[in-house]
């Protein structure tokens, strides 16, 4: 009889493919980079407004406003900086989103399933424990979307700070995770924070989109054409009472991420590259250092963790990051008979769900809007997003800390190049021309090393011959 057959076990966090590793990889750098920066940047608003011959001058500055009043855009800089700049980063978080659909790994539904479960029970979770915080206090609710974000920037640059290495798989993870992670984040400040509704100006906005859309579809190029186009649809969002990001997120959704024969690159991911910089070395830092800068003093800290609106705020990214994405990913794994991969434990995904616990950028930004109009809270929420964001970064050190050595083995491993052709090892395994040229490499250091052994013997006794020594005329390959 034949052998029944039998459906491969998928492994969970295995081998990336080698495009997917490439664009991770790339992904990750400029993230680093701007993680970096982004770090600079809060902690740089900290000083600027905690310093007593400083303070001032920073509320000055946040509070300056500039733009033409006739658009309705006379706004703070912080305005301009939450409301514009933001809109950037989530044209980016749109594209990675896009491509993610389509070419990532969101494309195969069973590889979907792991990140967004995980993602969707990554921000469940925190906001459950931000409600039972708050009702068991006494608290409000309105802030329970702020525990739900993941700063995928922030958590990168810990880990860099910390030199920690973290295979690509679950880098890959983290990436994926932090992009469905935006677009749920979009999702709720489109629904639950808007204002109310100019239908004459949000039409406005939808022709300018439809027009971009159409342009895009009928190939026309030209920075000069797109940027004022954007422009014109981003007021039009802002005016019409959605949040002015939501127009970044949908023209980034629009491009192209798929890519047509001879091309090297779809537009999306052109654009991307060229946008991605942009975002993370300028837009997010400066947000972050006209949002990150609150009054911190022992008494300020004493609040975060006895009001039920700032303490919901940290129990949930801290507590319920790492609780809901870890039992997303475990439940996932469990009813799909996925395994995890042999290089890594279960220790590990919790590290990286602990990693997650760090709410930045967006979870300010939902602090903001959730408590529009209190800014005595609004500061106090900001503080606790803060705290939040540093004991989930010193925890998730600790425990990648006690791997750290296991990943540094893996991470060698995944990037060896030992034929020297720019492709990681792994990837060519079973090409024949791999091994050829390995077998050539080690003939060309076999043929060295006899040369040495005869002239090191010819050193030592002129007249002695290398016992089982061969001559030049053997070092020719097999």
């Amino acid at each position: 009889m034949p052998a029944p057959r039998t459906t491969p076990t998928r492994k969970v966090f295995g081998r990336l493919s080698l495009p997917e590793r490439n664009y991770v990889a790339d992904a990750l750098r400029t993230e680093t980079v701007g993680g970096v920066l982004l770090l600079v940047a809060a902690v740089t608003a900290l000083v600027w407004a905690n310093v007593p011959a400083l303070g001032d001058s920073y509320e000055s500055v946040s509070h300056f406003h500039l733009g033409p009043e006739a658009l309705g855009l006379d706004l703070s800089i912080a305005h301009w900086a939450a409301d514009g700049l933001l809109a950037i980063f989530f044209f980016v978080a749109g594209v990675e989103l896009k491509r993610e659909l389509v070419a990532g790994e969101l494309k195969d539904p069973r590889a979907a399933a792991l990140p967004v479960i995980a993602a969707l029970c990554g921000m469940a979770v925190p906001a459950l424990v931000y409600v039972l915080t708050n009702v068991t206090g006494g608290g409000s609710l309105q802030g329970w979307a702020v525990p739900t974000a993941t700063d995928i920037a922030f958590a990168l640059a810990v880990l860099a700070v910390i030199g920690t290495s973290l295979p690509n798989a679950l880098r890959a993870f983290l990436l994926t995770l932090a992009v469905v992670d935006d677009l749920f984040a979009i999702l709720i400040i489109a629904v639950f924070f808007t204002a109310d509704l100019d239908f004459l100006a949000l039409g406005g906005a939808t022709v300018g989109l439809a027009v971009f859309w159409l342009l895009l579809r009928k190939g026309v190029r030209g920075w000069y054409v797109y940027v004022p186009l954007a422009l014109v649809i981003w007021t039009l969002m802002y005016n019409s009472g959605v949040h002015a990001t939501i127009a970044g997120v949908a023209m980034g959704l629009m491009l192209r991420c798929t890519r047509h024969e001879g091309e090297e690159h779809s537009p999306g991911e052109h654009i991307e590259h060229l946008v991605r910089p942009l975002s993370a070395g300028l837009a997010v830092p400066l947000f972050a250092l006209f949002s990150a800068g609150v009054s911190v003093s022992g008494g300020a800290l004493g609040d975060v963790f006895t009001k039920p609106e700032t303490l919901g705020v940290v129990l949930g990214l801290v507590l319920g990051k790492a609780l809901g994405i870890f039992g997303g990913t475990w439940l996932t794994a469990r009813f799909t008979r996925a395994s995890l991969s042999e290089d890594l434990e279960w220790a590990d995904v919790f590290a990286v769900a602990t990693l997650a616990g760090i709410g930045f950028t967006v979870s300010l930004l939902i602090g903001e809007l959730a408590f529009d109009g209190d800014a005595a809270l609004t500061d106090e929420v900001k503080a606790a997003v803060l705290t939040g964001s540093l004991i989930a970064a010193v925890l998730a050190t600790a425990l990648l800390k006690i791997r750290n050595a296991k990943y540094r083995r893996l991470v060698e491993a995944e990037e060896r190049d030992d034929d020297r052709s720019g492709v990681p090892d792994i990837y060519e395994e079973d090409d024949p021309a791999y091994h050829l040229r390995m077998a050539e490499i080690y003939e060309h250091k076999a043929a060295e090393h006899r040369r040495i052994a005869e002239r090191k013997a010819a050193e030592r006794d002129p007249l002695a011959e290398v016992a089982g020594g061969a001559s030049d005329e053997d070092d020719r390959p097999a």
